[in-house]
């Protein structure tokens, strides 16, 4: 009995000090932003973030995100680039519990159509979805741990997507023999050839433990 008391004092104890610290975190609050540049060019790398992108009907860049005191982003803009990482003050009781609702672990941005030279969007253990929209340039899209879903593409010149433990799908603008085909797809099945000369423009497509399905939409 002398011995299960003190148990119990610490592990009684222990709970409330890792309460205590996980329970420092400031509510999530909603935040926006808006361009007041030119912007040709955006590079998203967050994490544990869905991406959601729509269109904009004023021809400026906007976002959505919610963020607090021990997640939150860095955004910047640097010349006509326009920036947006993850950052995080957390200790390492912070990782104990759940993960934020849904709604905090969300970003929708909103581009203008056939403006955009580049776009590059990565994050981990959720998903990106695209809208039908146009770049002049490349679309590059990555998840580790989510699903690329996509209306239709259309790339000035590379396209390229990359996923593990996540599908593929979605359809380009353009038809089958207007591009060059690099496909690497391990644990899973495409409708794509794993290499295809010719083109004038590039599909990369790399998944591990996913299905591809591409469709080819002629303009």
């Amino acid at each position: 009995m002398r011995k299960i008391i003190p148990l119990v004092l610490c592990l009684a104890l222990g709970s409330f000090v890792l309460s205590g610290c996980a329970s420092d975190s400031e509510p999530f609050v909603e935040k926006s932003y808006t361009s007041d540049t030119q912007i040709n060019e955006i590079h998203l790398d967050v994490q544990d973030r869905e991406i959601e992108v729509s269109l904009s009907e004023d021809e400026q860049v906007h976002m959505q995100y919610a963020e607090n005191n021990k997640e939150y982003y860095d955004i910047s803009v640097s010349g006509t680039v326009l920036t947006m990482t993850s950052a995080s003050d957390k200790a390492w009781t912070d990782y104990i519990g759940g993960k934020p609702a849904a709604e905090n672990r969300k970003i929708l941005l909103q581009i203008p159509n056939a403006l955009l030279e580049n776009l590059t969007l990565a994050t981990t253990n959720e998903d990106i979805t695209l809208s039908a929209l146009a770049v002049t340039g490349r679309i590059s899209l990555s998840s580790n741990g989510g699903n690329i879903a996509f209306g239709t593409l259309d790339v000035g010149d590379t396209l390229t997507l990359n996923v593990k433990n996540g599908t593929i799908s979605g359809a380009v603008a353009g038809s089958y023999d207007d591009f060059a085909i690099q496909s690497e797809v391990k644990k899973g099945e495409s409708n794509l050839p794993d290499q295809k000369d010719g083109g004038e423009k590039t599909l990369h497509i790399s998944c591990n433990n996913g299905d591809v399905e591409i469709t080819f939409v002629g303009k």
